[in-house]
């Protein structure tokens, strides 16, 4: 039929449309790079998704709740530093796969600042509840160690965008967990032979 919109799966549009936002950003990513890649005329990506703002607003968003759900499997660890250490770990290897754009997107794209901030705040509230519980020294400060591991992870980003490899991102990671103060109740194994 004439003019009905070609059909398409919505998971998969998205999916398309954060890669090309991911690759290009936002302000460079036109209507007509995103119908191509996604295979659909222009009326039939107004149809599905109304404008180029309403599409990157629901394909950002399927890309944030990802990266949530991965720093909240990490945040479950049981002791902070090892939550930082899983996420910094993973964040190092997504930002180099080679199945994906580089970097991270919600790392760099200027419209993303309030998604930026929710990850500071989980990140500081993850903090907290290690100093509560002795694992981290109470002389941290949560909103300071929370600006210090987003700026690490967005230099992450930005060294694998500029073709950092892999074990490069690993060992910015590993630097920043050692930056961490340790808590004297966690206990250490002694050096000294009784």
């Amino acid at each position: 039929m004439a003019g009905r919109p070609r059909s398409f799966d919505r998971d998969t549009a998205l999916a398309t449309a954060i890669e090309l936002f991911w690759r290009a950003g936002y302000e460079e990513t036109t209507i007509a790079m995103l119908t191509k890649a996604m295979g659909v005329t222009p009326p039939s990506l107004y149809a599905a998704f109304g404008d180029k703002d309403t599409l990157f607003d629901e394909a950002s968003a399927l890309y944030f709740r990802r990266i949530c759900d991965a720093i909240d499997s990490a945040a479950a660890r049981p002791t902070a530093r090892e939550a930082i250490t899983v996420m910094l770990d993973d964040t190092a290897r997504a930002h180099t796969d080679t199945l994906t754009p580089l970097g991270c997107l919600m790392l760099t794209e200027p419209r993303l600042a309030a998604q930026r901030q929710a990850i500071h705040d989980r990140l500081m509230h993850r903090i907290a509840r290690g100093i509560a519980e002795g694992d981290l020294p109470a002389t941290v400060q949560p909103d300071q160690l929370a600006s210090f591991l987003m700026a690490v992870m967005r230099g992450m980003s930005g060294c694998a965008r500029d073709g950092g490899s892999t074990e490069e991102i690993l060992a910015i990671a590993s630097l920043a967990v050692s930056a961490i103060p340790e808590s004297p109740a966690v206990s250490r194994p002694s050096l000294a032979r009784s």
